[in-house]
Protein backbone atom coordinates (compact mmCIF):
# COMPACT_ATOMS: atom_id res chain seq x y z
CA UNK A 1 0.00 0.00 0.00
CA UNK A 2 0.73 3.66 -0.55
CA UNK A 3 0.73 5.97 1.98
CA UNK A 4 1.09 9.64 2.49
CA UNK A 5 1.67 11.09 5.83
CA UNK A 6 1.35 14.49 5.93
CA UNK A 7 2.86 16.63 9.37
CA UNK A 8 3.17 20.25 10.11
CA UNK A 9 6.03 19.88 12.42
CA UNK A 10 7.89 16.85 12.69
CA UNK A 11 8.40 16.59 16.10
CA UNK A 12 5.20 14.97 17.39
CA UNK A 13 4.80 11.11 16.83
CA UNK A 14 4.47 10.83 12.91
CA UNK A 15 8.34 8.98 13.15
CA UNK A 16 7.33 6.09 15.06
CA UNK A 17 4.05 5.41 12.78
CA UNK A 18 6.55 5.90 9.57
CA UNK A 19 8.75 3.55 10.59
CA UNK A 20 5.65 0.82 11.83
CA UNK A 21 4.12 1.15 8.47
CA UNK A 22 7.33 1.09 6.58
CA UNK A 23 8.46 -2.19 8.76
CA UNK A 24 5.00 -3.92 7.49
CA UNK A 25 6.18 -3.55 3.73
CA UNK A 26 4.33 -0.84 2.53
CA UNK A 27 5.65 2.30 0.37
CA UNK A 28 5.33 4.94 3.11
CA UNK A 29 6.51 8.99 1.97
CA UNK A 30 6.48 11.31 4.68
CA UNK A 31 6.40 15.16 5.04
CA UNK A 32 7.18 18.01 6.95
CA UNK A 33 8.47 21.44 7.56
CA UNK A 34 12.11 20.40 7.61
CA UNK A 35 14.19 23.15 9.22
CA UNK A 36 17.94 23.28 11.99
CA UNK A 37 15.96 21.58 14.53
CA UNK A 38 13.96 18.94 12.54
CA UNK A 39 16.76 18.34 9.38
CA UNK A 40 18.30 15.25 10.97
CA UNK A 41 14.73 13.37 12.58
CA UNK A 42 14.18 10.51 10.62
CA UNK A 43 17.71 10.21 9.02
CA UNK A 44 18.31 6.47 8.67
CA UNK A 45 14.97 5.45 9.73
CA UNK A 46 12.28 6.58 7.05
CA UNK A 47 12.95 5.29 3.11
CA UNK A 48 11.44 8.01 2.14
CA UNK A 49 11.26 12.17 3.67
CA UNK A 50 9.74 14.49 0.87
CA UNK A 51 9.08 17.52 0.59
CA UNK A 52 6.50 19.02 -1.67
CA UNK A 53 3.29 16.59 -0.30
CA UNK A 54 1.15 17.81 -2.88
CA UNK A 55 3.15 15.87 -5.81
CA UNK A 56 2.17 12.73 -3.92
CA UNK A 57 -1.60 13.47 -3.32
CA UNK A 58 -3.05 11.13 -6.38
CA UNK A 59 -0.24 8.35 -6.23
CA UNK A 60 -1.28 7.63 -2.46
CA UNK A 61 -3.97 4.76 -1.53
CA UNK A 62 -4.14 6.61 1.72
CA UNK A 63 -3.16 10.03 3.14
CA UNK A 64 -2.80 10.83 6.92
CA UNK A 65 -2.71 14.21 8.31
CA UNK A 66 -0.93 14.48 11.19
CA UNK A 67 -2.44 17.77 12.61
CA UNK A 68 -5.35 19.92 12.56
CA UNK A 69 -3.45 23.76 11.80
CA UNK A 70 -2.55 23.81 8.43
CA UNK A 71 -3.21 22.48 4.84
CA UNK A 72 -6.88 22.24 5.57
CA UNK A 73 -8.61 24.12 3.27
CA UNK A 74 -6.82 21.84 0.29
CA UNK A 75 -7.00 18.80 2.17
CA UNK A 76 -10.78 19.58 1.88
CA UNK A 77 -10.53 19.90 -1.39
CA UNK A 78 -8.79 16.85 -2.02
CA UNK A 79 -11.42 15.14 -0.71
CA UNK A 80 -13.32 16.57 -3.08
CA UNK A 81 -11.60 15.05 -5.46
CA UNK A 82 -12.00 11.57 -4.37
CA UNK A 83 -8.66 11.19 -2.49
CA UNK A 84 -8.70 9.06 0.95
CA UNK A 85 -7.86 11.57 3.50
CA UNK A 86 -7.35 10.46 7.83
CA UNK A 87 -7.37 14.05 9.42
CA UNK A 88 -9.19 16.94 10.22
CA UNK A 89 -11.72 18.45 7.92
CA UNK A 90 -11.74 22.54 8.17
CA UNK A 91 -15.08 22.84 9.70
CA UNK A 92 -14.26 20.03 12.26
CA UNK A 93 -11.24 21.74 13.50
CA UNK A 94 -12.77 24.61 14.32
CA UNK A 95 -14.46 22.15 17.27
CA UNK A 96 -11.07 22.21 19.10
CA UNK A 97 -9.08 25.64 17.74
CA UNK A 98 -11.88 28.03 18.51
CA UNK A 99 -13.51 26.93 21.82
CA UNK A 100 -16.50 29.19 21.82
CA UNK A 101 -17.98 26.84 18.72
CA UNK A 102 -16.95 23.55 20.46
CA UNK A 103 -18.26 24.48 23.39
CA UNK A 104 -21.74 25.53 21.91
CA UNK A 105 -21.72 22.61 19.78
CA UNK A 106 -22.33 20.61 23.13
CA UNK A 107 -24.96 22.96 24.20
CA UNK A 108 -27.00 22.41 21.05
CA UNK A 109 -26.68 18.35 21.48
CA UNK A 110 -27.74 19.08 25.24
CA UNK A 111 -24.79 18.17 26.58
CA UNK A 112 -23.99 20.46 29.63
CA UNK A 113 -20.43 22.55 29.64
CA UNK A 114 -19.02 24.83 32.47
CA UNK A 115 -20.17 28.86 32.04
CA UNK A 116 -17.88 30.35 29.93
CA UNK A 117 -16.87 33.85 28.63
CA UNK A 118 -15.10 35.02 25.68
CA UNK A 119 -12.71 37.74 25.54
CA UNK A 120 -10.73 39.63 22.46
CA UNK A 121 -8.54 41.71 24.80
CA UNK A 122 -6.88 41.88 28.30
CA UNK A 123 -8.60 45.02 29.78
CA UNK A 124 -11.96 43.94 29.44
CA UNK A 125 -10.96 39.88 30.88
CA UNK A 126 -9.01 41.68 33.85
CA UNK A 127 -11.85 43.43 34.57
CA UNK A 128 -14.27 40.83 34.99
CA UNK A 129 -11.90 38.73 36.97
CA UNK A 130 -12.04 42.01 39.28
CA UNK A 131 -15.73 42.20 39.08
CA UNK A 132 -16.48 38.64 39.78
CA UNK A 133 -13.27 38.20 42.15
CA UNK A 134 -13.48 34.48 41.24
CA UNK A 135 -10.60 32.22 40.15
CA UNK A 136 -11.56 31.07 35.79
CA UNK A 137 -9.83 28.69 33.81
CA UNK A 138 -7.96 30.66 30.73
CA UNK A 139 -7.81 28.85 27.12
CA UNK A 140 -6.79 30.60 24.11
CA UNK A 141 -9.42 29.92 21.19
CA UNK A 142 -7.37 30.43 18.28
CA UNK A 143 -4.58 28.10 16.59
CA UNK A 144 -1.99 28.14 19.28
CA UNK A 145 0.61 25.83 19.90
CA UNK A 146 1.81 27.49 23.41
CA UNK A 147 0.61 25.19 26.12
CA UNK A 148 1.73 27.57 28.44
CA UNK A 149 -1.73 29.98 27.65
CA UNK A 150 -3.84 27.42 29.12
CA UNK A 151 -3.90 28.33 32.94
CA UNK A 152 -6.33 27.46 35.54
CA UNK A 153 -6.72 30.53 38.08
CA UNK A 154 -5.64 28.93 41.81
CA UNK A 155 -6.94 32.81 43.12
CA UNK A 156 -8.58 35.79 41.35
CA UNK A 157 -4.87 37.38 42.02
CA UNK A 158 -2.73 35.28 40.38
CA UNK A 159 -5.03 34.97 37.48
CA UNK A 160 -4.79 38.73 37.24
CA UNK A 161 -0.52 38.37 37.50
CA UNK A 162 -0.89 36.41 34.45
CA UNK A 163 -3.14 37.97 32.56
CA UNK A 164 -1.41 41.33 33.32
CA UNK A 165 1.80 39.50 32.17
CA UNK A 166 0.67 38.57 28.84
CA UNK A 167 -0.79 41.75 28.05
CA UNK A 168 2.80 43.01 28.30
CA UNK A 169 4.39 40.20 26.51
CA UNK A 170 1.69 40.59 23.52
CA UNK A 171 1.15 36.67 24.05
CA UNK A 172 -2.57 35.87 23.79
CA UNK A 173 -2.76 36.72 19.14
CA UNK A 174 -6.37 36.02 19.26
CA UNK A 175 -9.44 35.22 21.26
CA UNK A 176 -9.62 33.62 24.83
CA UNK A 177 -12.15 32.34 27.24
CA UNK A 178 -12.41 32.19 30.59
CA UNK A 179 -14.06 29.38 31.87
CA UNK A 180 -15.60 28.47 35.35
CA UNK A 181 -13.87 26.11 37.53
CA UNK A 182 -15.23 22.86 37.62
CA UNK A 183 -14.17 20.23 40.59
CA UNK A 184 -13.70 16.42 40.39
CA UNK A 185 -11.56 13.85 38.30
CA UNK A 186 -10.33 14.74 35.25
CA UNK A 187 -11.70 11.89 32.63
CA UNK A 188 -11.64 12.04 28.84
CA UNK A 189 -12.87 9.63 26.04
CA UNK A 190 -12.55 9.11 22.47
CA UNK A 191 -13.08 7.44 19.37
CA UNK A 192 -11.89 6.18 15.39
CA UNK A 193 -14.74 7.57 13.12
CA UNK A 194 -15.38 7.22 9.61
CA UNK A 195 -18.28 7.02 6.61
CA UNK A 196 -19.32 3.83 9.09
CA UNK A 197 -19.80 6.22 12.55
CA UNK A 198 -17.68 5.11 15.35
CA UNK A 199 -15.81 2.15 14.94
CA UNK A 200 -15.85 -0.56 17.59
CA UNK A 201 -14.13 0.53 20.71
CA UNK A 202 -14.77 3.78 22.68
CA UNK A 203 -10.59 4.73 23.90
CA UNK A 204 -11.04 5.94 27.85
CA UNK A 205 -8.06 7.81 28.54
CA UNK A 206 -6.16 10.17 31.52
CA UNK A 207 -3.73 12.39 30.34
CA UNK A 208 -0.43 13.64 32.68
CA UNK A 209 0.08 17.49 31.33
CA UNK A 210 2.64 18.43 34.18
CA UNK A 211 6.37 18.23 33.61
CA UNK A 212 6.73 17.02 36.58
CA UNK A 213 5.52 14.47 39.08
CA UNK A 214 2.66 15.40 41.29
CA UNK A 215 1.67 17.39 38.36
CA UNK A 216 4.15 20.31 39.14
CA UNK A 217 5.65 22.41 36.71
CA UNK A 218 4.20 24.06 33.09
CA UNK A 219 1.89 22.38 30.96
CA UNK A 220 3.38 20.70 28.21
CA UNK A 221 0.80 18.44 26.01
CA UNK A 222 1.07 15.41 27.86
CA UNK A 223 4.32 13.92 29.47
CA UNK A 224 2.62 10.40 29.72
CA UNK A 225 -1.22 9.31 29.15
CA UNK A 226 -3.13 5.88 30.77
CA UNK A 227 -6.05 4.56 28.05
CA UNK A 228 -7.93 1.38 27.34
CA UNK A 229 -10.25 0.68 24.59
CA UNK A 230 -13.76 -0.93 25.94
CA UNK A 231 -17.02 -1.76 23.91
CA UNK A 232 -19.47 0.36 26.18
CA UNK A 233 -18.62 3.50 28.26
CA UNK A 234 -20.69 5.56 29.82
CA UNK A 235 -18.71 8.68 29.53
CA UNK A 236 -19.21 8.00 25.46
CA UNK A 237 -22.62 7.53 25.71
CA UNK A 238 -23.10 10.94 27.25
CA UNK A 239 -20.58 12.85 25.87
CA UNK A 240 -19.76 11.51 21.91
CA UNK A 241 -22.56 9.30 20.79
CA UNK A 242 -24.97 12.49 20.44
CA UNK A 243 -22.44 14.19 18.17
CA UNK A 244 -22.63 11.69 15.71
CA UNK A 245 -24.30 12.92 13.08
CA UNK A 246 -22.52 16.20 13.18
CA UNK A 247 -19.37 14.29 12.81
CA UNK A 248 -21.00 12.65 9.60
CA UNK A 249 -22.10 15.79 8.46
CA UNK A 250 -18.71 17.58 8.57
CA UNK A 251 -16.78 14.45 6.64
CA UNK A 252 -14.97 13.69 9.67
CA UNK A 253 -12.51 11.04 9.49
CA UNK A 254 -10.02 10.51 12.21
CA UNK A 255 -9.80 10.18 15.83
CA UNK A 256 -12.35 12.64 17.65
CA UNK A 257 -11.58 13.05 22.03
CA UNK A 258 -13.32 14.87 24.64
CA UNK A 259 -12.05 15.88 27.73
CA UNK A 260 -14.16 15.92 30.70
CA UNK A 261 -14.63 16.73 34.53
CA UNK A 262 -16.62 14.31 36.21
CA UNK A 263 -18.13 16.06 39.56
CA UNK A 264 -18.87 14.35 42.43
CA UNK A 265 -22.39 13.85 41.68
CA UNK A 266 -21.42 12.04 38.71
CA UNK A 267 -22.26 14.77 36.18
CA UNK A 268 -19.38 15.08 32.63
CA UNK A 269 -18.61 18.71 32.32
CA UNK A 270 -16.79 18.58 28.75
CA UNK A 271 -13.84 20.58 28.69
CA UNK A 272 -12.12 20.68 25.22
CA UNK A 273 -12.71 18.86 21.78
CA UNK A 274 -9.09 17.06 20.18
CA UNK A 275 -10.45 16.96 16.58
CA UNK A 276 -6.91 15.22 15.37
CA UNK A 277 -4.44 12.72 15.94
CA UNK A 278 -3.69 12.71 19.67
CA UNK A 279 0.20 12.79 20.93
CA UNK A 280 1.43 10.58 22.03
CA UNK A 281 -2.08 8.97 22.50
CA UNK A 282 -1.94 7.88 19.11
CA UNK A 283 1.61 6.17 19.51
CA UNK A 284 0.23 4.50 23.15
CA UNK A 285 -3.02 3.27 20.94
CA UNK A 286 -0.19 1.21 18.87
CA UNK A 287 0.28 -0.98 22.04
CA UNK A 288 -3.03 -2.33 21.61
CA UNK A 289 -3.07 -2.24 17.77
CA UNK A 290 -3.59 -5.96 16.51
CA UNK A 291 -2.25 -5.95 12.92
CA UNK A 292 -1.19 -3.35 10.27
CA UNK A 293 -1.83 0.57 11.14
CA UNK A 294 -1.91 1.62 7.01
CA UNK A 295 -4.67 -1.35 6.80
CA UNK A 296 -6.59 -0.28 9.44
CA UNK A 297 -6.62 3.39 8.29
CA UNK A 298 -7.07 2.86 5.24
CA UNK A 299 -10.38 0.90 5.85
CA UNK A 300 -11.44 3.49 8.34
CA UNK A 301 -11.25 6.01 5.55
CA UNK A 302 -13.30 3.62 2.91
CA UNK A 303 -15.70 3.15 5.85
CA UNK A 304 -14.91 0.13 6.83
CA UNK A 305 -14.33 -1.12 10.58
CA UNK A 306 -11.52 -3.42 10.87
CA UNK A 307 -12.12 -3.59 14.88
CA UNK A 308 -7.90 -3.49 15.03
CA UNK A 309 -7.83 -2.61 19.22
CA UNK A 310 -7.62 -4.82 22.30
CA UNK A 311 -10.37 -4.10 24.28
CA UNK A 312 -10.09 -4.03 28.32
CA UNK A 313 -6.47 -3.90 28.03
CA UNK A 314 -4.52 -0.88 29.55
CA UNK A 315 -2.02 1.21 28.10
CA UNK A 316 0.62 3.32 29.60
CA UNK A 317 2.95 5.44 27.49
CA UNK A 318 5.58 7.88 29.50
CA UNK A 319 7.76 10.08 27.04
CA UNK A 320 11.12 10.73 27.60
CA UNK A 321 12.69 14.03 26.84
CA UNK A 322 15.84 16.05 26.42
CA UNK A 323 16.47 19.41 28.53
CA UNK A 324 15.26 22.49 27.54
CA UNK A 325 12.26 20.74 26.68
CA UNK A 326 9.27 21.55 26.84
CA UNK A 327 10.61 25.22 26.17
CA UNK A 328 11.82 24.92 22.89
CA UNK A 329 14.99 26.43 23.43
CA UNK A 330 17.58 23.74 23.13
CA UNK A 331 20.15 24.30 20.61
CA UNK A 332 19.78 21.69 17.79
CA UNK A 333 23.54 20.47 17.84
CA UNK A 334 22.87 19.78 21.92
CA UNK A 335 19.90 17.76 20.96
CA UNK A 336 20.92 15.97 18.39
CA UNK A 337 23.45 13.03 17.96
CA UNK A 338 23.11 11.40 21.37
CA UNK A 339 23.31 7.95 21.21
CA UNK A 340 20.44 5.52 22.61
CA UNK A 341 22.29 2.71 24.57
CA UNK A 342 20.04 -0.15 25.71
CA UNK A 343 17.66 0.11 22.73
CA UNK A 344 17.15 -3.90 21.38
CA UNK A 345 14.95 -5.00 18.32
CA UNK A 346 12.61 -6.63 21.23
CA UNK A 347 11.94 -3.83 23.06
CA UNK A 348 11.12 -1.35 19.57
CA UNK A 349 7.28 -2.70 19.40
CA UNK A 350 7.11 -0.35 22.53
CA UNK A 351 9.50 2.48 21.85
CA UNK A 352 8.15 4.48 19.54
CA UNK A 353 10.44 6.65 18.60
CA UNK A 354 9.49 10.79 17.65
CA UNK A 355 12.91 13.32 17.35
CA UNK A 356 15.26 10.43 16.27
CA UNK A 357 17.91 9.23 13.82
CA UNK A 358 19.99 6.76 12.68
CA UNK A 359 23.82 7.52 12.91
CA UNK A 360 26.98 6.34 14.26
CA UNK A 361 28.30 6.48 17.78
CA UNK A 362 31.05 4.93 20.29
CA UNK A 363 30.09 1.53 21.27
CA UNK A 364 32.02 -1.91 22.37
CA UNK A 365 31.96 -4.97 20.37
CA UNK A 366 34.97 -8.16 20.87
CA UNK A 367 35.95 -6.03 23.89
CA UNK A 368 37.16 -2.97 21.89
CA UNK A 369 35.30 0.60 21.27
CA UNK A 370 34.74 1.70 17.90
CA UNK A 371 32.10 3.64 15.88
CA UNK A 372 28.60 1.62 15.25
CA UNK A 373 25.67 2.49 13.47
CA UNK A 374 22.81 2.68 15.74
CA UNK A 375 20.11 4.84 16.90
CA UNK A 376 20.24 8.45 18.40
CA UNK A 377 18.54 11.51 19.44
CA UNK A 378 17.17 14.45 16.64
CA UNK A 379 15.70 16.63 18.61
CA UNK A 380 14.50 17.34 22.23
CA UNK A 381 11.28 15.08 22.41
CA UNK A 382 12.81 12.25 22.40
CA UNK A 383 10.49 8.60 22.53
CA UNK A 384 7.19 7.30 24.43
CA UNK A 385 8.00 3.84 26.06
CA UNK A 386 4.48 1.89 26.54
CA UNK A 387 3.55 -1.28 28.58
CA UNK A 388 0.06 -3.27 28.19
CA UNK A 389 -1.28 -5.22 31.48
CA UNK A 390 -4.44 -5.97 32.68
CA UNK A 391 -4.29 -3.48 34.82
CA UNK A 392 -2.58 -0.10 35.38
CA UNK A 393 0.27 -1.27 37.58
CA UNK A 394 1.43 -4.06 35.42
CA UNK A 395 1.39 -1.58 32.18
CA UNK A 396 2.96 1.29 33.59
CA UNK A 397 5.66 -1.23 35.40
CA UNK A 398 6.55 -2.71 32.02
CA UNK A 399 6.57 1.23 30.37
CA UNK A 400 9.41 1.91 33.31
CA UNK A 401 11.12 -1.08 32.87
CA UNK A 402 12.21 -0.29 29.17
CA UNK A 403 13.35 3.37 30.12
CA UNK A 404 15.05 1.90 32.92
CA UNK A 405 16.72 0.10 29.96
CA UNK A 406 17.73 2.76 28.04
CA UNK A 407 20.94 5.02 28.51
CA UNK A 408 21.69 8.23 27.14
CA UNK A 409 24.60 10.72 27.55
CA UNK A 410 22.39 13.54 27.30
CA UNK A 411 20.54 13.98 30.64
CA UNK A 412 16.77 12.53 29.54
CA UNK A 413 14.31 12.72 31.78
CA UNK A 414 10.79 11.13 32.19
CA UNK A 415 7.49 11.68 34.66
CA UNK A 416 8.44 8.67 37.16
CA UNK A 417 4.27 8.67 38.20
CA UNK A 418 2.45 8.67 34.97
CA UNK A 419 -0.32 6.55 36.32
CA UNK A 420 -0.16 6.68 39.78
CA UNK A 421 -2.97 9.17 41.03
CA UNK A 422 -5.22 6.91 39.45
CA UNK A 423 -4.86 4.48 42.35
CA UNK A 424 -7.27 6.78 44.11
CA UNK A 425 -9.53 8.22 41.46
CA UNK A 426 -10.53 5.19 39.17
CA UNK A 427 -12.30 3.94 42.51
CA UNK A 428 -14.00 7.40 42.56
CA UNK A 429 -14.84 7.49 39.23
CA UNK A 430 -16.24 3.85 39.32
CA UNK A 431 -18.22 4.72 42.22
CA UNK A 432 -19.97 6.79 39.58
CA UNK A 433 -20.66 4.25 36.91
CA UNK A 434 -17.31 5.34 34.98
CA UNK A 435 -14.68 3.29 33.81
CA UNK A 436 -16.12 -0.29 35.06
CA UNK A 437 -13.90 -2.97 35.04
CA UNK A 438 -10.81 -1.31 35.18
CA UNK A 439 -8.80 -2.27 37.97
CA UNK A 440 -5.69 0.02 39.22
Amino acid sequence: MRVLLVDRWGTDGMLDIAMRMQADGHDVKWSFARDDKTKMVGKGLVDNIVSNWREWMYWADVVVLADNTKYLTEMDAWRAKGVPIVGATKEAATWELDRQVGQNLFKKHKIDVPDFKSFSNYDAAIAYVKKENRAFVCKPSYDEVDKSLSYVGKTPCDLVYMLEKWKKQSRHKGAFILQEKVTGCEMAVGAWFGPHGFSTGWCENWEFKSLMAGDKGPNCGEMGTVLRFTKTSKLAKKVLEPLEDELIRVGYCGYVDVNCIIDEAGTPWPLEFTMRFGWPTFNIQQALLNGDSAEWLSALAQGRDLKPFSLNQTAVGVVMALPEFPYGKSKPEDVTGAPLYGLTPAMMSNVHLCGAMKGKAPIEKDGKISDGEMIMTAGDYVLIASGVGETIRQARGKAYRILDKIKAPASPFWRPDIGSRLKDQIPEVQSLGYATGMAF
